[in-house]
């Protein structure tokens, strides 16, 4: 193995392990599902598959010609799996009006002033407090 080929195995080992990292921390620290959702979903897909494509090069054979393709059908399954299955549990999240940030409420009600309005959000109750009552439940 040529000294350029190690230098971009541990380059890719090193990006791989700060992108997985970064995901395992978001994953503990943000604040709701569906923000916790993303940083597995994203930065630690990329950082898988950074450190499959490190495996994959540090156990081909380059100069015979031969490349190790096992790694790479792992990688492919990853890139289409992780974001279907991340889509369909932020749909199910939606469906049952999971909080989000900044509400305290199922839906997103009582969001902060500057974040816009929720698309998904049922009406919010006549008491004015942002709350759900349990007739609009009900409703929905």
């Amino acid at each position: 193995m040529s000294s350029a080929s190690e230098a971009l195995v541990a380059a890719l080992l090193v990006i791989g392990a700060l992108f997985v990292l970064l995901g395992a921390i978001g994953l503990a620290r943000l604040p709701d599902f569906l923000t916790r959702l993303h940083a597995p979903t994203k930065a630690t897909t990329l950082g898988v598959g950074s450190l499959l494509l490190a495996s994959a090069i540090h156990f081909s054979d380059l100069a015979g010609g031969r490349i190790s393709l096992h790694e790479l059908a792992v990688a492919c399954f990853l890139f289409v799996t992780a974001p279907v299955s991340a889509h369909l549990l932020a749909k199910a999240a939606l469906h049952r009006r999971a909080p989000t940030m900044g509400s305290g409420t199922p839906g997103g009600a009582g969001r902060e002033a500057g974040e816009g309005p929720s698309t998904s959000a049922p009406p919010a109750s006549a008491s004015g407090a942002g709350r759900l009552a349990d007739d609009d439940v009900a409703r929905t």
